[in-house]
């Protein structure tokens, strides 16, 4: 009895242990209507860890500026760098430089049985940035995917009002919940939605645009709740993340990409309250990486960790 009792401690001991991610980011909303708008998701969020300013576009006027443009910002988030290194200038990601690892690319390499999944209402992401099955990033394979659903215009037919973009981001976080509630949920998830941009494009600041950040906070909001079952039920302990990639225009909110203090001033929420002097003050898409990697204790190779723009937020 006594040695089972043991056994059954470290058993539960190592399974608390037990780290995983979920990054989620919504397109395209600026920290000023995330604050407007009411998002009890991300509130509840917050009230476990911490919401946070936060900027994207580099160093203004520096070498390292960087349009406030949605694949960069994506590429900056999963590089910890800004564009003048990972080489993304915009959404046709030309010619991305794969040196610069995603923190996908580095947990495969310090990790290899990590699980990685993306869930994501644009294939491109998966596809050129992350690059997979491309020899510059040693042939990265994701072992749970759902996206490129853009492309299917009988499921999905493309209407004026992009509703279907919006049928697609719920599709999307409906796969990730059945994912994540799953046995084998992957060990760090990216899940990206895109309505809220194409709502602040067409309407710019509006009654739309306001509503479609609520829908994503009701999508997060599931996504959310699955990550609370698992720690509960299975003693597993989640690193969340949910950012944005770019504000938008001062003048309207129907743009974005220059260096507008609106364009450059985003925000971070996360569920952990270890939270550093970095969360707090000079906060950047580029912290992310490093803060996962952190949390998921993944060894960055000192080549890749000097050439970092970002610094975790974790203590």
């Amino acid at each position: 009895m006594k040695y089972t009792l043991i056994f059954f401690l470290v058993s539960i001991s190592v399974l608390a242990q037990k780290h995983k991610t979920l990054v989620v980011l919504v397109d395209g909303i600026p920290f000023d209507v995330i604050e407007k708008v009411s998002t009890p998701n991300l509130d509840a969020i917050a009230s476990d860890g911490g919401f946070a300013a936060a900027y994207v576009g580099g160093e203004k006027g520096g070498v390292s500026e960087s349009p406030t443009i949605s694949a960069v910002g994506y590429n900056s988030m999963l590089t910890g760098t800004w564009a003048n290194k990972h080489n993304v200038w915009g959404n046709g990601i030309k010619a991305p430089n794969y040196a610069y690892p995603t923190f996908f690319q580095l947990a495969r390499a310090a990790k290899p049985a990590l699980t990685l999944g993306i869930f994501s209402t644009w294939e491109d992401n998966r596809t050129k940035l992350l690059g997979e099955n491309k020899a510059e990033t040693n042939h990265l394979h994701l072992d749970v995917k759902f996206d490129g659903y853009e492309k299917d215009t009988v499921n999905f037919p493309h209407d004026a009002n992009r509703e279907y973009i919006k049928n697609i981001d719920e599709l999307v976080v409906s796969k990730a919940v059945e994912s994540l509630k799953g046995k084998e949920a992957p060990d760090i998830s990216w899940v990206y939605l895109e309505y809220t941009d194409d709502m602040g494009h067409k309407f710019g600041d509006s009654p739309q645009f306001y509503d479609a950040v609520s829908f994503e906070d009701h999508l997060i909001g599931n996504l959310y709740e699955t990550i609370r079952e698992r720690e509960k039920s299975l003693g597993e302990e989640w690193l969340v993340v949910v950012t944005t990639d770019h504000g938008r225009s001062e003048k309207d909110g129907k743009g974005h990409g220059g260096q507008s203090a609106r364009e450059r001033k985003t925000w971070i929420v996360t569920n952990q309250n270890g939270l550093n002097t970095r969360f707090k003050s000079g906060l950047a898409v580029v912290d992310i990486l490093p803060s996962v990697c952190r949390f998921m204790d993944i060894e960055i190779p000192q080549e890749v960790a000097g050439n970092l723009d970002g610094q975790s937020f974790l203590k």
